[in-house]
């Protein structure tokens, strides 16, 4: 399979679509998941062209994981979660929807159940919560 430079993520990646930014450094760039599972749902993406982890260059799985981790950590703090769950998915019938590959940050918080998918968030509360993430990113 090869990379459509016309997915949501190239897109997001060029200004083309507006996004709600976290974290970006030279590799990688973190933003907000606008139909959130949880409060603090965003994806870290390598900003070059990726399908997925199948064809993903060491060189982009070590800067996203990097990056992950720098968020995830800062999610942890800046929402006060009781724990992360990373989510990653490989082609359609692996669940992947996004052909860029993409990493699915969700802090957790005890006894509080995932939201279904496809649910639109309230982006006034996403970008508040943004903030918070991306204040505790070192």
């Amino acid at each position: 399979m090869s990379y459509d430079d016309q997915n949501i993520f190239a897109k997001i990646l060029r200004g083309e679509i507006p996004s709600i930014r976290v974290y970006e450094d030279d590799d990688t760039l973190c933003f907000m998941d606008i139909f959130p599972r949880a409060d603090g749902h965003c994806l870290v993406i390598p900003k070059t062209p990726c399908r997925n982890v199948l064809d993903a260059s060491e060189a982009q799985l070590t800067s996203v994981m990097a990056s992950v981790k720098k968020v995830a950590n800062a999610a942890m703090v800046g929402l006060s979660a009781d724990g992360i769950t990373i989510q990653q998915f490989n082609e359609g019938p692996g669940g992947q929807e996004v052909f860029h590959l993409h990493f699915h940050i969700l802090p957790r918080h005890e006894g509080v159940a995932l939201r279904p998918p496809g649910q639109a968030g309230d982006m006034d509360a996403i970008k508040k919560i943004a903030e918070k993430i991306a204040s505790h990113i070192g």
